[in-house]
């Protein structure tokens, strides 16, 4: 009785809809709601379109451009603008950030935007700068009109992104749980939200969650989604989903269904070996990382963008042209390092059958004269090897006070004595399906292993203590959920942290000398000897 009910009244309300609201859409998309625990209900949807339009003047049939998420950090405002296929992507030329006041049209306030990055899957993200707290942020097309603005969401408590699996589970990456790090969750003291508007409780669906582990909860998908795979990304693009604490709110969501993952056979796995990494403004450094990790084996790259401002476009453009596969992924969301590796773990998974979590500045050497690929097979022969676990050694200034000319593996020479925890090469189909890591290793399935590397067949060089004009950059965010920003009075004399610095992005006096107590110049010799060209002593990404 109460379905049928359901059913009725949001029959009523389709066709009240489609009568008074012309400006509503509709989309052909119904779901068939499975027995038990999810509601049984028949939807054609309806949604009203958000913001004013913004068409290109020599047509009147192209749809909107709106804003369509407006999400809050610590120094900026995002908002998210949804475009119509093929067209044109504004400029920083084009637009203005204008900041309101409740209950007026009239901006208080036009600022320039900080950075207006390429397409987020069908969106365009625009950085604007944060104003006075209570301000609405919208943009202002210059010589035409206001978009209007939309609720903002903060960015510590928000569902971000989701992924359907290829078992069926929806993984969703959400923050404000605040889940212990390294340890999995009771699943029962969550549910999964799903729905076009998740503020109508009537109107969404309910599932229960599979696993829930720092920012990565499971979900058991509803069947209506599942069935309605046909076109998913256009009609199901619409479909959000978020998280719920068992007798909470649930939390904000910009979080939509637009990748399904499918199964793969081990013949589709066309890589061997491939690196997956996570920057903000590291630009000047990728093309010697790339070329030297090239050389050695790797052949494909998967780069999250956290947030840069330089021109990372150019650079990956130009390796693209050389024909090195990278993929370069938006990722605007902030301390999510752990949660983006297992995005990325996810997605490498059925192109690639390890995948090393490095950084830029960190290069895999070879003391013993292997090769990367040998090495792999050396130390996963005949056992249920599922990551390979490689030491670094911490390099520093080396008594340079500029960035090197010829790059960090020729400049740099001058390191620690001992080696420092950890990064690891993973087999992604071997992960524990909670996705729990600790920013460079990975939980595993039951039944497989991990095993460490003798530093003197392979290590990673991290070149972690820079001339200060790049180091210094370190003080404006860490990536990692679970570790202090360098400004916070917390955890200062964590391994995390630079020793002798404090919470300030001052130099000290002998930066340059610091950090050294070994010179290491294996690295360097290899690389001079290997890529410098014979007619004009260059190395391949000197400009």
């Amino acid at each position: 009785m109460k379905d049928r009910k359901k059913l009725g009244i949001l029959r009523v309300l389709l066709w009240c809809g489609l009568l008074f609201f012309s400006g509503f859409t509709l989309s052909n998309l119904r779901l068939y709601f499975q027995e038990g625990s999810e509601r049984r209900l028949r939807l054609s949807t309806w949604h009203p379109l958000a913001m004013e339009a913004i068409s290109d003047p020599s047509s009147t049939s192209i749809p909107p451009i709106s804003i369509q998420q407006s999400i809050i950090f610590p120094d900026q405002v995002l908002l998210f603008l949804k475009y119509p296929p093929s067209t044109r992507l504004f400029t920083k030329n084009d637009i203005d950030c204008v900041y309101l006041v409740h209950n007026s049209s009239e901006p208080r306030l036009k600022l320039p935007p900080l950075w207006i990055d390429d397409q987020y899957f069908d969106h365009q993200i625009v950085r604007c700068p944060l104003q006075t707290r209570g301000m609405i942020v919208s943009i202002a097309v210059k010589s035409t009109t206001t978009l209007v603005p939309v609720p903002a969401y903060k960015w510590d408590k928000l569902a971000y992104e989701a992924i359907l699996d290829r078992d069926n589970t929806t993984v969703v990456f959400v923050k404000g749980l605040n889940l212990r790090s390294g340890r999995v969750t009771d699943p029962s003291k969550f549910e999964c939200i799903y729905g076009w508007d998740l503020r109508k409780p009537k109107f969404v669906l309910r599932s229960n969650v599979v696993s829930a582990a720092q920012e990565i909860v499971r979900c058991k998908t509803p069947l209506s989604i599942l069935n309605s795979q046909q076109g998913f990304g256009n009609a199901n693009d619409s479909i959000k989903v978020s998280v719920r604490v068992v007798g909470r709110q649930t939390i904000k969501s910009v979080a939509r269904l637009k990748h399904r993952l499918e199964p793969a056979t081990l013949s589709k796995r066309r890589h061997k070996m491939c690196i997956c990494t996570m920057l903000r403004n590291q630009a000047r450094f990728l093309h010697e990382w790339v070329v030297y990790h090239a050389h050695i084996g790797v052949e494909r790259w998967f780069i999250y963008d956290n947030n840069s401002d330089d021109d990372i476009k150019d650079v990956i453009e130009k390796l693209l042209s050389k024909d090195y596969n990278i993929t370069r992924y938006m990722w605007p969301w902030i301390k999510t390092q752990e949660a983006g590796f297992s995005h990325c773990a996810l997605r490498a998974r059925d192109l690639c059958e390890w995948v090393g979590f490095i950084d830029v500045d960190e290069f895999f050497h070879f003391p013993s004269g292997l090769s990367l690929h040998d090495l792999i097979e050396k130390k996963s022969r005949g056992s249920k090897v599922g990551e390979l676990r490689v030491p670094c050694h911490n390099f520093g200034p080396s008594g340079l006070k500029n960035v090197p000319v010829k790059g960090v593996t020729v400049g740099y020479t001058c390191r620690l004595s001992g080696s420092e925890r950890h990064k690891s090469i993973v087999r992604p189909e071997n992960l524990n399906s909670t996705l729990i890591n600790l920013v460079h290793h990975f939980h595993l399935k039951a039944g497989f292993r991990s095993v460490n590397v003798n530093g003197n067949m392979l290590v990673i060089n991290h070149y972690k203590y820079q001339v200060w004009e790049v180091f210094k950059e370190k003080f404006y965010r860490r990536v990692a959920a679970y570790v202090s920003d360098w400004k916070n009075e917390r955890n200062v004399g964590s391994k995390d942290r630079a020793p002798g610095l404090g919470t300030e992005a001052i130099e000290p006096p002998d930066w340059s000398t610091r950090f050294c107590e070994v010179r290491d110049t294996g690295l360097r010799d290899r690389v001079l000897s290997k890529f410098t060209d014979d007619k004009t002593g260059r190395l391949p990404w000197q400009d």
